[in-house]
């Protein structure tokens, strides 16, 4: 079972969060938004485990570090992802290099993203995560433009989630892929990408994923099809943070259908 977790407003949080298995927070909102902050505590205090996110989807590039830092000693979240650099995979090693020197007894346990441009250097940065980093978790984003060469696709959205099922096959071909350590997916692109890891056991080692992607399509009126979606709306949830959600019934068929896919 891949445990599951969405982003959604404020308004349907402790809806969302009775048919979730854990809780994803982004620290953005943390400074700017108290409300939002609380509702994580409170999932803390009551022993929810949380993923502390450094909001570089939101913000294109990462959360201040030792800002970051600073959160994660607040929160005491389960999990917290450091800090990375989109598709850089020098940066990103760079950084959790110097993360590693700077601060050693942060609560919670730690995540390395994999970034790169081609093959190559996502699988480098993947065994310095692995390694010499030795992260607890390793997280693998839905959207690295290597996707769209390793699988080319009118469709970007079925590039992405090929691409994704591809590039794991490809590291587990080559040794790479640790099976000990669990593993976290970064989003999505299309929601029936998981029905890849749902009935083959080679994937075991996928621990968790988030996604926002079944709350956005709801408060759009957009229902999840039994096949799932062939196209994705832009629309990115920390906007929505603040949406008042009157009618939670298709966001609710879309988690469900969502669950269905990635555990049956």
């Amino acid at each position: 079972m891949i445990k599951i977790a969405h982003e959604s407003p404020k308004s349907i949080f402790t809806d969302v969060q009775k048919v979730t298995d854990y809780d994803y927070a982004l620290v953005h909102l943390f400074e700017e938004d108290e409300q939002y902050l609380n509702q994580f505590k409170e999932a803390v205090r009551k022993g929810r485990e949380v993923i502390l996110d450094n909001s570089i989807f939101e913000l294109e590039e990462a959360f201040d570090a030792e800002k970051f830092a600073g959160w994660v000693k607040e929160l005491k979240p389960t999990w917290y992802i450091v800090p990375d650099a989109l598709e850089d995979h020098k940066k990103t090693v760079a950084q959790m290099a110097e993360w590693n020197s700077k601060y050693k007894d942060l609560p919670g346990k730690k995540i390395g993203v994999v970034q790169g441009k081609s093959y190559e250097e996502i699988k480098a940065c993947y065994i310095y995560m692995n390694g010499i980093a030795n992260v607890d978790m390793i997280a693998i984003s839905f959207d690295y433009s290597y996707y769209s060469k390793s699988v080319p696709h009118p469709n970007k959205y079925v590039s992405w989630m090929l691409g994704r099922v591809k590039l794991l096959g490809d590291l587990m071909r080559d040794g790479v892929i640790n099976e000990n350590k669990p593993h976290h997916l970064l989003g999505c692109g299309l929601p029936q990408e998981f029905s890849f890891y749902r009935d083959d056991s080679t994937f075991n080692y996928v621990y968790s994923l988030d996604t926002s992607n079944p709350v956005v399509h709801g408060i759009k009126g957009i229902e999840y099809k039994s096949q799932g979606l062939w196209s994705k709306e832009s629309q990115k949830l920390f906007e929505l943070i603040n949406f008042e959600v009157e009618d939670t019934s298709t966001i609710m068929n879309n988690i469900n259908k969502f669950r269905n896919f990635t555990n049956g």
